[in-house]
């Protein structure tokens, strides 16, 4: 465990130090994470100078009044769907003003799988001034395995677009 606990460190260390030299700023809008994305940023000493903030939308009603994900998408797609996932990123991209942004949702089961929908299912979403995209994964393992599979993905595409 404690490997991959120094590893997620290094990863937030380093997406916290490419943020800076890009001078850009990270927002987030995260559900099954559960803020764990927002705590692995806010560990690293000087965050606070990329960091803008994050909620944590567990329910429909937060992801629509805070975020502004739409009734309509969240009855067509449902909550872990690319378009929740994308409306999240937008989202917390203007309310935080954040330069790069990302929107998480999936299932971690071990409940709330569909068959269209599997446990291990998750949609990362995200909004830069340059792009945005969606990515679907499909993680295996316990609850919090498919959490921290998410957490680091989301890290990861954070610090891909910031590298280019």
């Amino acid at each position: 465990m404690w490997s991959n606990d120094f590893l997620m460190q290094q990863l937030a260390q380093s997406l916290v130090n490419t943020a800076l030299a890009r001078k850009a700023v990270i927002g987030l809008a995260e559900s099954c994470t559960g803020g764990r994305v927002a705590a692995a940023i806010t560990s690293v000493s000087g965050a606070s100078s990329v960091f803008a903030g994050g909620v944590v939308a567990y329910s429909n009603e937060i992801k629509e009044s805070l975020l502004g994900v739409r009734r309509g998408t969240l009855d067509e797609f449902g909550a872990v769907s690319a378009e929740t996932a994308l409306e999240m990123a937008e989202g917390v991209r203007r309310v935080t003003g954040a330069s790069h942004c990302v929107g998480i949702t999936g299932i971690a089961g071990p409940t709330g799988a569909t068959l269209s929908k599997p446990v291990g299912r998750v949609y990362i979403g995200l909004a830069t001034p340059h792009e945005t995209r969606v990515e679907r994964f499909q993680f295996t393992g316990t609850r919090q395995n498919i959490q921290t599979l998410a957490t680091e993905s989301a890290m990861r595409i954070l610090m891909s677009v910031l590298s280019k």
